[in-house]
């Protein structure tokens, strides 16, 4: 009896794949089997950010400038920039990995410690590369499209990518004592805040104009997922940067 509760309930996790060949079409190019309880994961986030992310994020907005927000903002990408230079060497792109590096030690140095982007107006502007973008490049599938209360949008795949970044983010690394620990909070914390923030406006657009703000997130996520791969993987460019030759 058990066992047959257990199935009932896997099984409700799950959207059977539709016999109607359009239908089917239209499942397997969403890529969400597990619809039913992304959607209640869906919901599960959807109803902290209205009782808590929401107001606190407008908070932030008030209370912290612009400029303070910005340069924590800052600091919160270069302070994961490792993470894309060892993504970069991992998808074999020695010229994205370089910028990255140099990226860091400029931002690291003369930006203080990451707070100013000054990179940028030298010629390493930002880009993104993650464990996840790198193993597409090669060539593991990326598995169900699923939606993770505090990740969001993901997939198998990307799951497993950001574990992979947790561990290569050297902020995970700060020693214990002297303060360092209240510095790690408060840089994740901060960086938790200010994402919130500026993704507010943006959430609020999806919800109040699409009829199914669910599926046009997993949508925009997939197709902008989909371009980041493709950038990454058709970067052919060559080793030493443009200014150099």
């Amino acid at each position: 009896m058990m066992g047959l509760l257990t199935l009932s309930a896997c099984a409700s996790w799950r959207n059977p794949p539709p016999k109607d060949p359009e239908a089917l079409a239209d499942y397997k190019e969403a890529n969400d089997p597990y619809e039913p309880v992304n959607r209640k994961m869906y919901g599960i986030q959807m109803w902290a950010y209205h009782k808590v992310l929401r107001p606190v994020g407008k908070a932030w907005a008030w209370v912290v400038p612009k400029p303070i927000r910005n340069s924590i903002d800052n600091l919160n990408q270069t302070w994961n920039t490792p993470i894309v230079f060892f993504s970069d060497v991992g998808a074999g792109k020695s010229r994205r990995a370089g910028d990255a590096f140099m990226r860091y030690v400029i931002n690291m140095t003369i930006g203080g410690a990451g707070f100013f982007d000054v990179a940028t107006s030298l010629g390493y502007p930002h880009h993104d590369t993650d464990a996840g973008m790198t193993m597409a490049t090669w060539g593991v599938a990326s598995g169900p499209y699923l939606f993770l209360p505090g990740l969001g949008p993901n997939t198998f795949r990307d799951a497993i990518g950001y574990g992979i970044d947790q561990g290569l983010s050297p902020i995970n690394y700060v020693p214990r004592g002297y303060g360092l620990l209240t510095f790690n909070w408060a840089y994740n914390i901060a960086g938790t805040l200010g994402g919130f923030s500026n993704s507010i406006d943006a959430i609020d657009h999806v919800e109040r104009d699409s009829l199914d703000p669910y599926a046009f997130i997993r949508s925009a996520w997939q197709q902008n997922r989909a371009s980041q791969i493709d950038t990454l993987r058709n970067d052919h460019r060559a080793t030493v940067p443009d200014w150099y030759n």
